[in-house]
Parts: C-alpha cells; structure tokens; sequence
C-alpha cells in the first residue's frame, strides 16, 4: 500500500486526505471523520488515487463482469414510491405480468446470471415467485440466480404468512443462489418516508438480509443516491452496512445507485454534479473495507461516466444484463444491454484487466 501511494503528499493538497492515507497505510479503519472529509473534498484528483490505490491492493488491475440478464416479471406493485417509476397499480394500461413461457423465452444457455426482481404483486401468490425460480433453473441448469430484493421477500412473508427465514429457505431450495441488494435505497428513516413511506423499513431491509447471510445465502447491497439524501445520510448508510458485514460477511458487493428522476413523482429534485458520484464510489472502497467489491452500475451512470469510475475504487463494471426495465422507466439514458465485447474494450481502454465472472464471483476467463 505505502508503495501505491509513494509521493502522495506531493500531489494531495487537502490535508485531510493526507491523514486518510497514513491511516489506510497503518491499516487503520477510517471513522464519520475521515467519511465525511471524502465527501466535502475538493482534491477529486487525490481521492481517486487514494481509493483506486486501495482497489489494486485487493485486486490488481482486474475489473470484473457478468454476462447477465435482468428478468422483471411483472411491474404491478401493491404500493407506489414517489421516486419509483416502474411499478404501476392493478388495471393500469402500463401494467403488464409475464406468461412463464414468455419469462423462460429470456432465458439461455449463455447466461451466468439471472436477474430477477418485479413489483409487490397483489394477486400473485408466494408459490407463483417459487415457481418462476424453479422454471428458468431447470431452464438454465449452469446459470446462478439472483432472485428477489429484501422488499419482495418482506411481502412474500406478509402474502403467505410464513417467517422471513421460512420465505428464505424455500426460494433457496426453489434455486436462488444469490440476493440482488435493491430496496435498501436509504436507511434514514426521514429521508426514506420521503421517497418511499409504503416500503419495507432499513432496519427490516438489514434483518432480512442478516438471516440471508445466516442460512449461507450470500448477497449485495445498494445506496439510491442523488435525491434529497445529506453527506451524513449516505455515511450512516454505508456505516450500517459496514456492521452488518462485520457479523455476517455475506455481502459480495456493494453498488451505488444514481437516482434517475425524470419520469417520477421526484422529478423537481436537481441532479449532482459527476464529482459527487466519484465521492460516493470512493467513500465506498474506502470506508467499506470489507466489502471484496464496489460496483459501478452503468445504468444509471451512463456507460462513460461508470468506465471513469473505475479510477475510483471500482472493481466490477456489473453485467451485459441484455433488456434493464426498471430504471429505464425512470428515463436512464444508457442503453438497454451491452455485448462481452463491449465490457472487454471498456475496461482494456481504462487500463484494466477485463475478468469475466459468474454471480459468485469465480472467475471464468481472464482477457489478457
């Protein structure tokens, strides 16, 4: 680490970075203080050295990818998020709900990933989500699933009156590998009655996630930043994941999510500027210590802006996920899907090392 960071001091002229990179040297585990110095900085500059330092540590010049698909069964929701645009009410001339022949048409050979998360359907029962996983697993026998967010598993338990690590045991035995880190958005309680009173609580969220880990059932986690949240509501955020990881170590990967307010009842709130994404995926590889990796979801940052956050912590570019829905409602700009070959250039002409992954992180072909 002191060798990545030889000559720092010449370069850095926030002094607060400075006593961040001695500590990171003494391996000395970064406090609120050093957190909320990372998001006030305004040596951008230093601080990508300072987490991309950190990344090469635990990872060298790999950057990682899936080839991956997102399946969205159905976008009808029993309940409406102000920053959501993706779930619509029952009857409603967007809603749509899947057929199991049309969900298992997405699905190939190819895939190392699935991807699936929907609305809060009201009519659909906890045995139709157990079958949809059983069917794309028989479907895709080599392919992990990451099925379903702490909210869809906090309904499943409401719908069918069974315990959280009840509803927990049965989709692993239905097939899912792995849990997707969506509705955990924002864990202060007064920002979240904001953006999205009627979901599933961040406490709730943390606990669901905690018996995941219990039962060997392995996950990740998400920030929704970018709306109305403060430095300190990101810093508590990522804080209470840091603990949570500490008990369980059953996070792989932690993923900040650039709120797209365009088509939502959020659409008033003014976007950040590029610097404060770079703070948040830095804060991320620096604070969260042990999380093995930070992700740049390039949904919502945009293909460009995701291959420069890799200069600031980022070890996984995500996936080629074919056909995004949920975000693209809200008026993300990126494209839909991307090819293998698209992720390999992008990383190559960031002066990484492409490494393609499955959702487990094994690593299955190294792009010299």
């Amino acid at each position: 680490m002191e060798k990545l960071l030889n000559g720092f001091e010449s370069l850095c002229f926030d002094q607060n970075l400075i006593k961040i990179k001695n500590k990171l040297i003494a391996e000395e585990r970064l406090d609120f203080n050093d957190a909320k110095a990372i998001m006030e900085t305004q040596d951008i500059n230093s601080l990508g050295i300072l987490s991309s330092s950190v990344k090469e540590k635990m990872h060298g010049k790999k950057v990682y990818f899936v080839v991956n698909r997102h399946i969205n069964p159905s976008n009808v929701c029993a309940i409406s998020c102000k920053f959501c645009a993706f779930g619509k009410p029952k009857g409603h001339s967007d809603a749509y709900e899947m057929s199991m022949e049309k969900i298992l048409s997405l699905v190939s050979n190819e895939l190392k990933e699935i991807h699936i998360v929907g609305g809060l359907h009201p009519d659909w029962e906890f045995e139709k989500y157990l079958e949809i996983v059983k069917e794309v697993s028989k479907a895709a026998p080599d392919a992990h699933i990451k099925a379903f967010t702490a909210v869809e598993i906090d309904w499943f338990s409401q719908i069918s009156g069974k315990s959280i690590g009840k509803v927990i045991s049965e989709l692993m035995t239905a097939g899912v590998d792995a849990l997707p880190g969506g509705g955990a958005e924002i864990f202060s309680p007064e920002i979240r009655k904001k953006i999205c009173t009627p979901k599933t609580t961040g406490d709730s969220w943390l606990e669901i996630h905690r018996e995941a880990h219990k039962q060997g059932l392995p996950s990740n986690a998400t920030i929704l930043y970018g709306h109305l949240e403060s430095y300190n509501d990101v810093i508590d955020h990522i804080s209470r994941l840091r603990d949570l990881q500490d008990d369980t170590n059953g996070f792989f990967a932690f993923i900040p999510v650039l709120f797209q307010p365009y088509n939502t009842r959020l659409s008033k709130v003014k976007p950040f500027p590029f610097s404060y994404d770079l703070k948040v995926h830095s804060l991320a590889r620096l604070y969260l210590d042990n999380f093995p990796y930070i992700k740049a979801y390039w949904i919502t940052l945009g293909e460009k802006a995701a291959q420069v956050a890799l200069h600031y912590g980022v070890s996984d570019a995500d996936g080629t996920i074919v056909s995004e829905k949920i975000i693209h409602d809200a008026g993300a700009k990126s494209e839909i899907g991307h090819t293998r070959d698209f992720f390999v250039k992008m990383i190559k002409d960031a002066g990484y090392l492409p490494v393609e992954r499955d959702a487990l992180y094994n690593e299955l072909k190294v792009y010299e």
